[in-house]
């Protein structure tokens, strides 16, 4: 996606230890109306699949996934939390997932009573690397007995090969923007 490309060349920052910061728009910072054009596209690729909610993890993915739903004809999101609380109550599905960007093992949670076997989900989030938060969510799904019909990516590092590798597991993968190499010193990003 050529617009979302073009944020990321002007206002992305490329930093040490391949951390590409995009907070101006994207994680901390939230254009609404670039996330629309982004749900309209995840829309577009995604077309003709059965899509009953779309699920996430906090917080980064949850704004994105919001504004994508109203593509799907404004299916519910869900999103697993990373933390455990007291208005997290009844049955649960729980795994932990590594944070690349944290450097952490962390839960991730999301109540039996918001996926129920025999769903039809769409997984988004705002950043693929290494593959592990999609394999978190993943775990989940297969716990609750729903079909995963595709993971939709903001940006995808596609140096850190996680794409690749769900990829070739069978799962459909459409990242908006995928990143083929960025280098801290200079500040150049490439696009595959």
């Amino acid at each position: 996606m050529k617009e979302l490309e073009d944020r990321i060349r002007n206002e992305g920052t490329v930093k040490a230890g391949n951390v590409l910061k995009v907070d101006a728009f994207l994680n901390h910072q939230c254009d609404v109306t670039l996330f629309d054009h982004m749900g309209a596209e995840w829309a577009r690729l995604f077309a003709g699949k059965r899509i009953d909610k779309i699920l996430t993890i906090e917080a980064s993915g949850i704004g994105i996934a919001c504004c994508a739903a109203r593509h799907f004809g404004n299916v519910p999101v869900v999103f697993a939390k990373k933390a455990q609380s007291i208005n997290l109550d009844g049955e649960q599905y729980m795994t932990t997932v590594y944070s690349f960007t944290k450097r952490q093992e962390f839960p991730i949670i999301v109540s039996k009573r918001f996926l129920s076997p025999g769903e039809h989900v769409l997984l988004i989030d705002d950043f693929l690397a290494n593959g592990k938060a999609m394999h978190g969510l993943l775990d989940l799904c297969a716990a609750a007995g729903v079909t995963v019909e595709g993971i939709g990516i903001a940006v995808e590092k596609g140096f850190q090969g996680g794409g690749d590798e769900l990829r070739a597991r069978g799962y459909a993968v459409e990242s908006l923007a995928i990143v083929k190499s960025m280098d801290a010193r200079t500040g150049n990003i490439e696009f595959a």
